[in-house]
């Protein structure tokens, strides 16, 4: 159903207020500020009743009592006038609103959460014919003006619900154990005064409804990939097919010339994502494993996170094998942890993609500076670095790292045990007392007991590297260097214990200590060579201070649009997505207060 101007026709009724809007108490009157055109104050008295309650009987969601305030305040700041209806007749705001609130998938939101549907047929269509027919019976009665009243404040609230839903998102990530302040970000937001001062009467609301939402070109790429991939999944729909072979166990992987009987099948589904050419004419497309189709495996497989060799393995055919709808939900995902983003944080300046295990900095004017590969924490174990933003303030180069209990017992103690205490100056370690004097004379039993400290010296060997990066957190987590330059060649590289480790940490260390300069061309600055000699040279744990912090985030979006005009899917390695799935799943209301962190990760046991 598609709310234009004759749909004023077409529904409108169902909201009965819990017994809220019935019997006059009086109506209390209040100094106007809302700047939108005045409108009437007949139902006033039917309106303001609402403040000894927050529920509403008939709503898809009843418990609004998170936006009670607001409501009031909405309705304080118009001296309690109705907002969407004039001369008994929805505005044309009201119903660009109905229209938003049914297309609020292309968002990644939930029609059902505004009361409406994709389908056309939500709760506002018997409301509307419930309006007409009071309109056309110019009905004046105690129901008649509790309807009136009861239908401006379903769209009240379904509005605000619909604008904060822009905004901050649905989902507090606290709740997620994410250490981003949405509850600060949701009270900074005055909803009353946006509607009646942006929305009630506007001639755009659409674009009021833009403005509000995250103003990173990613968000709104993801948006424009949400809407392809929902054509693609309702094209999966009306025409499924059967699932891709699996290999025969213990089979390898499927190369040019091997054999694979559904490679027909195989080049369909690439051709859906336009991995494959659709080509000019139709045709059969290969049957059989040529170098064209593993030109297209290779493509798909560089979107999805895979090792990208043009080879067939299980992996490749598993994530061929996820529905389309899969990869909406996905999608939406990443749309609502966009929202939580603080505003200072929403273009950052460093941002770290935990499922793709990549890396992005942006120049001040955001566009790409570079990309590169990371190492997140291992998924098992506790190990899982948190989604978070923080501000990054200093650089560390050549520094110490103090092992913590936890990492001395599960792995030096073994290495000790198998290899002698001579592991130790081998791979760099010292042992010492609480006030820093070296210890040379210790058993295993003593570092097994932690009757000393242990550290690893600055150098090659040091599993921090040669540089660090901190943004300071309550998890201990940050970025830097490592001597284990292999693992970047994985393709799945959750290999630290929660920090994230950079492929090209002097690159990072140059773009941030040149860029915090006042001048950056000066001789005496920041250069490739300065850069090099503090990570080569003898001075250990040298600390600089920036001078302008950057914006750091810390993100997980299994969904993504790249540089190159693609659209990339990542796995859930930490099963995040699972438990945002599940948080949406409860319905509103949505926790919103202030909720504690409890993270996986310990203080000062990470590297």
């Amino acid at each position: 159903m598609k709310f234009g101007k004759t749909a004023v026709r077409s529904a409108l009724a169902g909201v009965v207020c819990c017994c809220a809007l019935l019997g006059l108490n009086g109506c209390k009157r209040h100094k106007r500020t809302a700047t939108s055109p005045p409108n009437t104050t007949d139902y006033a008295g039917n309106v303001q009743r609402l403040d000894k309650f927050s529920t509403m009987q008939g709503l898809r969601w009843p418990n609004y009592a998170d936006d009670l305030g607001n409501v009031q305040k909405f309705y304080n700041d118009r001296d309690n006038e109705l907002a969407w209806t004039r001369e008994g007749k929805p505005t044309n705001a009201a119903m660009a609103l109905l229209q938003m609130f049914e297309d609020a998938q292309t968002k990644g939101l939930n029609p059902e959460d505004y009361d409406a549907a994709a389908d056309g047929h939500g709760r506002w269509a018997a409301r509307l014919t419930r309006l007409e027919g009071i309109a056309k019976a110019k009905d004046t009665s105690d129901a008649a003006q509790d309807a009136v009243a009861q239908f401006d404040v379903a769209m009240t609230i379904s509005a605000m619900r619909y604008f904060e839903d822009l905004h901050v998102g649905r989902i507090n990530p606290q709740a997620l154990n994410f250490d981003i302040d949405t509850p600060q970000k949701r009270a900074a937001f005055d909803v009353a005064t946006l509607l009646n001062d942006r929305v009630v009467d506007a001639d755009d609301v659409a674009q009021v409804a833009e403005s509000v939402q995250p103003a990173n070109p990613m968000y709104k790429a993801t948006e424009q990939a949400l809407a392809a991939y929902r054509q693609l999944a309702m094209q999966q729909g009306a025409a499924p097919t059967g699932a891709l072979p699996a290999l025969a166990s213990g089979a390898k992987p499927v190369g040019v010339g091997g054999e694979y009987a559904a490679v027909p099948e195989l080049w369909t589904r690439l051709q859906l994502e336009g991995d494959a050419a659709a080509g000019d004419t139709p045709t059969k497309g290969p049957q059989s494993y040529s170098a064209e189709v593993a030109a297209a495996v290779k493509h798909y497989q560089g979107r999805h996170g895979l090792q990208d060799d043009g080879k067939l393995g299980q992996a490749t055919i598993d994530s061929l094998n996820v529905p389309m709808s899969v990869r909406v939900q996905q999608l939406e995902n990443s749309l609502e942890r966009w929202r939580w983003l603080p505003d200072n944080y929403m273009q950052p300046r460093v941002l770290a993609n935990l499922p793709e295990f990549m890396l992005r900095a942006y120049e001040a004017d955001h566009t790409l500076a570079f990309k590169m590969k990371v190492i997140d924490g291992e998924a098992k174990g506790n190990h899982d670095t948190p989604m978070f933003v923080r501000l990054m303030r200093y650089v560390v180069f050549r520094p110490y790292w103090n092992l913590p209990a936890s990492i001395i017992k599960k792995e030096i103690v073994p290495h000790l045990e198998k290899s002698g205490l001579g592991y130790l100056a081998a791979n760099d370690y010292q042992v010492f007392k609480n006030d820093g004097t070296v210890v040379t004379d210790f058993t295993v039993h003593d570092i097994e007991h932690l009757k000393y400290n242990v550290r690893q010296l600055p150098g090659p060997k040091n599993s921090l590297g040669l540089v660090k990066f901190l943004f300071p957190n309550e998890y201990d987590v940050y970025m830097h260097s490592t001597p284990e330059l292999y693992l970047f060649g994985l393709y799945k590289r959750d290999r630290s214990h929660g920090c994230v480790r950079l492929q090209h940490a002097d690159q990072m260390a140059l773009w941030v200590l040149h860029g915090d300069q006042s001048d950056p061309d000066a001789e005496n600055g920041w250069d490739a060579d300065k850069v090099d000699l503090a990570m080569t040279g003898d001075m250990n744990n040298r600390t600089y201070n920036l001078k302008t912090p950057l914006p750091v985030v810390i993100a997980y979006f299994t969904a993504m649009p790249d540089e190159d005009g693609t659209t990339h899917f990542f796995n859930d390695v930490y099963g995040y997505d699972k438990d945002l799935r599940a948080a949406l799943a409860k319905g509103r209301p949505y926790e919103r207060d202030e909720v504690k962190i409890n993270p996986k990760l310990v203080p000062g046991e990470t590297e």
